[in-house]
């Protein structure tokens, strides 16, 4: 029970990497918000606890006023904040001279906006200290064909936990980052499957041919760090950088021709 006593603000925290780290905070001792732009997908997620152990607030992180009710919401129903894991994410096909302009804003305030205004938010009510975790990805180590705005965005929040990691280190706030690879979450598998023409099974196998562990990762894979940075056990860590993608990162080619063939499929 490495987290008894602490209360978390999970933000996209209805499905995928955002449930599965609310669901290892809680079986630890934690109290949690969950938050997510549908309260129906809220409503279901919660529904896996049990009661007193979980709260809900919808809205949208790139909004400033939904913000600050996600953070007064967790802060009403814990009591404090020890913990915040910016999960929230959103991406966009296109290259540079494709995408539209609009949507690229949209990643960026979403994936990059959001964390600035969640710990803008979050930090005043950790005056004892406590532990920021940004989920960025793969794609902010390194890049993704056809997705500017997603890496761009990805690699700009790693830059900023490091910034704030600096800034709040003397407050005893810890700032870090995950960086997960290919996770298997809710209907990105099936969709894949549907467009390459083949099963789930196949289609994680095609989508993870240059992976040396040969698979994409389950959502609870990437709990496990979640767990460790929000708890004692990191408390001389911060600033750092974790990748969890299977080993996808020591692979210096190959990439390229997995992208090319996923296109070529009509996957986009």
């Amino acid at each position: 029970m490495k987290l008894t006593g602490k209360v978390a603000l999970i933000t996209g925290g209805g499905i995928g990497i955002g449930l599965a780290v609310a669901e290892r905070f809680v079986a630890e001792g934690a109290r949690v918000c969950i938050t997510g732009r549908r309260q129906e997908v809220l409503d279901k997620a919660a529904q896996r606890f049990q009661a007193g152990t979980v709260t809900t607030c919808c809205g949208d992180v790139s909004r400033s006023e939904d913000v600050k009710r996600m953070v007064a919401t967790t802060v009403a129903f814990g009591g404090r904040l020890d913990i915040l894991v910016n999960n929230a994410a959103i991406t966009a096909q296109g290259s540079v001279t494709d995408l539209p302009v609009e949507d690229w804003q949209k990643v960026l305030d979403v994936n990059l906006t959001g964390p600035f205004l969640l710990m803008k938010e979050s930090i005043p009510h950790m005056p004892g200290g406590g532990s920021i975790i940004n989920i960025s990805s793969i794609g902010g180590v390194r890049c993704i064909a056809a997705r500017p705005a997603y890496c761009c965005s990805k690699a700009a929040l790693i830059m900023l936990t490091q910034q704030a990691a600096l800034d709040y280190g003397p407050n005893n706030i810890r700032c870090n980052v995950v960086c997960p690879g290919g996770v298997v979450t809710e209907g990105r598998i099936g969709s894949l499957a549907e467009r390459l023409g083949t099963d789930e099974k196949n289609a994680s196998i095609i989508a993870s041919a240059d992976v040396p562990l040969q698979r994409m990762a389950e959502p609870s894979e990437i709990s496990g760090i979640c767990v460790y940075l929000a708890s004692d056990d990191a408390s001389f860590t911060t600033g750092s950088v974790f990748v969890i993608d299977g080993g996808a990162n020591v692979v210096e080619t190959g990439r390229l021709a997995v992208w090319r063939a996923l296109r070529d499929a009509g996957v986009r």
